[in-house]
C-alpha cells in the first residue's frame, strides 16, 4: 500500500538505509522497517521514545496505581520495584525553587532559597576543606620556607574567593562551566575510577530531582588524579624549599588541587583510596620570573 516511488527499507536497529546489495548480505530474521515518503526512522531508540513518552503522559496515574500495588504486595523484589518507580515517576528535575519543591527542601537551613545555591554551597565547601588541608601541612614545611608557603597559600585563597569557590561546577544556571560536568538538567555521570575514561557501571545521578537524590550525591566524591595528601601537597611544599631563587609555579598547583583538570567526579564505589602512584609534572612546579625592562 506504500507508494512505490520515495520508500525505503531501513534497518530496525539503527536505522541503516538498505542498499540492494546490503540487503542481500543480511543474515536471515533481520528485522527491517519500512519507510514511506517523508517518513524516517533512527533506530529503536524511536520505540523507546514513543514508549517514554506515552508513560510520562501518564505520569500521576502511574504512580497511584503502583502505590495501590505497593499497599498489598509482600514480595520483596516486586516492593522495591514498585518502591522504586514511584520514586523516579516522582521526580521534580525541573524545579529550582524553595516554593516549587519543599519536599526536596527538607533538613536544610532555611536561607537555602534554591536548589542550586545549596549544590553551589555544598561544592564550596568541599573547595574550603582542600584549602584547609594545604594550610594546615605547614608544619611539615621547612622553617626557612614557611614563609614563602604562606604567601602561596594567600595567592591561592585570593583567586579561590574570586571565583566563589568553584561553586559554578554544581549550579545548572552556570552553563557554560557546568558543561563540563552537567547537563542544563542537571545529571551527572560518574567520571570512572581515577585510572580508567569511563565508569564500568554506568553511574549517574541528577540530584536536583527529589530529597533522597540531593542526599545520595553528598556520598559522591570528587577524586583528585593525582593524589592531593600523596603527591600535590608534598611536591608544593618541596618545591618551595627548594626554589633556590626560582619561582614556584602556584598555579599549576592551584589547577591540581581545585580544578577539574585534576578532579574526577565519582560514585563512591569508583572512588579507589589506593596509592595512584602519579606525580606531578616536573617541567610545570617552577616558572620563569617576569622580565621588567627600564625604559630610558
Amino acid at each position: 500500500q506504500l507508494p512505490l516511488p520515495g520508500s525505503r527499507l531501513c534497518l530496525y536497529e539503527d536505522g541503516t538505509e538498505l542498499t540492494e546489495s546490503y540487503f542481500r548480505a543480511l543474515p536471515p530474521q533481520t528485522e527491517l522497517v519500512l519507510l514511506g515518503p517523508g517518513e524516517s526512522w533512527r533506530g529503536c531508540a524511536s520505540d523507546i521514545e514513543r514508549l517514554l513518552a506515552a508513560f510520562c503522559s501518564q505520569q500521576d496515574a502511574v504512580v497511584e496505581a503502583a502505590r495501590r500495588l505497593l499497599t498489598d504486595e509482600r514480595a520483596p523484589h516486586r516492593q522495591k520495584l514498585l518502591a522504586d518507580l514511584i520514586h523516579n515517576l516522582s521526580e521534580n528535575i525541573l524545579a529550582e525553587d524553595k516554593e516549587d519543591d519543599k519536599k526536596w527542601f527538607e533538613g536544610l537551613e532555611s536561607r537555602f532559597k534554591n536548589k542550586s545555591s545549596y549544590l553551589r554551597h555544598s561544592c564550596e565547601s568541599r573547595m574550603r576543606g582542600y584549602m584547609r588541608e594545604v594550610s594546615g601541612f605547614i608544619s611539615n614545611v621547612h622553617p626557612a620556607a614557611r614563609d614563602a608557603y604562606r604567601g602561596i597559600i594567600e595567592l591561592m585563597a585570593d583567586k579561590l574567593k574570586s571565583v566563589k569557590y568553584n561553586g559554578c561546577y554544581f549550579d545548572r544556571r552556570e552553563e557554560e562551566e557546568a558543561a563540563r560536568l552537567c547537563t542544563a538538567e542537571g545529571w551527572f555521570s560518574c567520571q570512572g575510577p581515577f585510572d580508567k575514561d569511563d565508569c564500568p557501571c554506568k553511574h549517574s545521578i541528577n540530584p536536583y530531582s527529589n530529597r533522597e537524590s540531593r542526599i545520595l550525591f553528598s556520598t559522591w566524591n570528587l577524586d583528585h588524579i593525582i593524589e592531593k595528601k600523596r603527591a600535590v601537597v608534598p611536591e608544593l611544599a618541596e618545591a618551595v624549599k627548594t626554589r633556590d631563587g626560582r619561582e614556584v609555579n602556584w598555579e599549576y598547583f592551584y589547577q591540581l588541587l581545585f580544578t577539574l583538570d585534576n578532579l574526577k567526579l565519582v560514585h563512591i564505589a569508583c572512588h579507589k583510596k589506593t596509592n595512584h602512584n602519579l606525580s606531578c609534572d616536573k617541567t610545570r612546579i617552577y616558572r620563569k620570573r617576569k622580565q621588567t625592562h627600564e625604559i630610558s
